[in-house]
Formats: structure tokens, sequence, C-alpha cells
């Protein structure tokens, strides 16, 4: 099998801001990640990320807070689309 493209899309917030999307399913997980989603959420304002989830191979599923990594408890695709969008919404 090989990976399935979930979604991919980008959102325009503002003049200066947008969300990317990409999510895709994947045969197996990736080392570090117990799911089969491979995933990339990310907050850009003025041309810097400013928030980001994502789940690279070997670090497992983490979230970037600036400069700042934290690790992120994945659940389900649906509560992490839920979760980076309440942090999206944060000020």
């Amino acid at each position: 099998m090989r990976p399935i493209l979930i979604q991919k899309r980008r959102y325009d917030l503002a003049d200066d801001r947008f969300v990317s999307v990409s999510v895709f399913e994947l045969p197996a997980p990736l080392p570090g990640s117990t799911h089969r989603f491979k995933y990339r959420l990310a907050l850009v304002v003025a041309g810097v990320c400013v928030l980001r989830y994502d789940n690279e191979s070997g670090k497992g599923d983490h979230k970037h807070l600036g400069s700042r990594e934290v690790p992120y408890s994945f659940v389900s695709l649906d509560r992490l689309l839920e979760d980076f969008w309440a942090d999206v919404s944060r000020p």
C-alpha cells in the first residue's frame, strides 16, 4: 500500500497569515508513532511558522510553539485537527 493523501489544503486567514494542512495515511506507523498517519499542520504569520504539529520519523508526535518543541499525545485524526485549530484560535 502506498501513502494515501487524506488532506492537503491551505487556508488563508488574513493577508499575513495562513494555515497549511497535510495528512497522509501510511501502510505502517512511522518510527516513534503508534498510528498510520503522517501529518504536518502549520500556522504561518508574516512568513514565519509560529505553530506546527508534525510527526517526523523517529521523533514521533510533537508540536512546535515558536522555537519550542513539546510532545503531543495523538488520540485520533479528528482530535489532532481539533487541537491544532484550537491552538490556532488562541491569541
